[in-house]
């Protein structure tokens, strides 16, 4: 299927200044994970930023990208700019990749994409929990599906809760329990994108600090990709910094 990636980069970052420029074996992080997606298959990538400094970086590196207004209050509403400014045809898939996702498998972008339909405007991924420890991390956002694969709730609570099990043991997963993590990459239709900005914020999304929660509180459905493992970690702090500097 052809899809077009678009990776929101901002300059200011309150834990690692500058993330989108830091060097990664020669090249920005945000070329970096450009690169990576365009190995999955996908029609056009390009980034979409605040800061001229990240379209100079990019456009060394043959990199396409966009200016955005610095004002947007999510990722999601940054890549909605770009889309109508592209005039893509309704039924065009975007995928929102993070830019600090420089090791991002490729095949984990395509198959979200493909989870996008009519009737299913919005996709994303996830993955079976091993570790209890993760399970009970507010830093962990949870995912359950409904019996089609679609999304019930995002949480950065513990569930699905099993009650009789966690009551006596916290220790351990129970016999036959799974528990999902979600993976923070979106797939869209271009006419939902389009509107997303006129969805109304909902009381979940702002408690939990969870943009896609408005999308559940406005009855639109997600698709959910379940990947087999982990996917490879992003850049959030100086550890994953360096963790990524040596694959590099």
């Amino acid at each position: 299927m052809s899809f077009t990636v678009i990776i929101p980069a901002r300059l200011a970052s309150t834990r690692l200044p500058n993330k989108a420029l830091l060097d990664l074996g020669g090249k920005p992080m945000v070329v970096r994970t450009a690169e990576r997606a365009m190995a999955s298959g996908a029609g056009r990538v390009l980034v979409a930023t605040d800061h001229q400094a990240i379209v100079q970086a990019c456009a060394a590196h043959g990199i396409e990208a966009h200016m955005t207004r610095a004002d947007h209050p999510s990722g999601t509403d940054r890549i909605a700019e770009v889309a109508s400014a592209l005039q893509l045809a309704d039924d065009a898939v975007v995928v929102n990749v993070q830019g600090d996702e420089p090791l991002i498998d490729p095949a984990l972008i395509s198959a979200t994409a493909a989870m996008v339909s009519r009737a299913t405007p919005m996709a994303t991924a996830a993955h079976p929990l091993s570790d209890i420890v993760d399970f009970f991390n507010p830093n962990v956002v949870k995912v359950v599906l409904d019996q089609a694969q679609q999304a019930l709730l995002f949480s950065r609570a513990p569930i699905p809760w099993q009650r009789d099990h966690f009551a006596q043991d916290r220790s351990s997963f129970p016999d036959g329990f799974t528990a999902l993590r979600h993976i923070g990459i979106y797939a869209y239709r271009s006419d939902f994108l389009a509107n997303y900005p006129q969805l109304p914020v909902s009381p979940l999304e702002q408690w939990e600090s969870l943009e896609q929660l408005r999308v559940l509180w406005n009855r639109i459905g997600i698709a959910v990709h379940i990947a087999a493992h982990s996917p490879a970690v992003g850049v959030d702090t100086l550890e994953d910094l360096q963790r990524v500097r040596q694959f590099f």
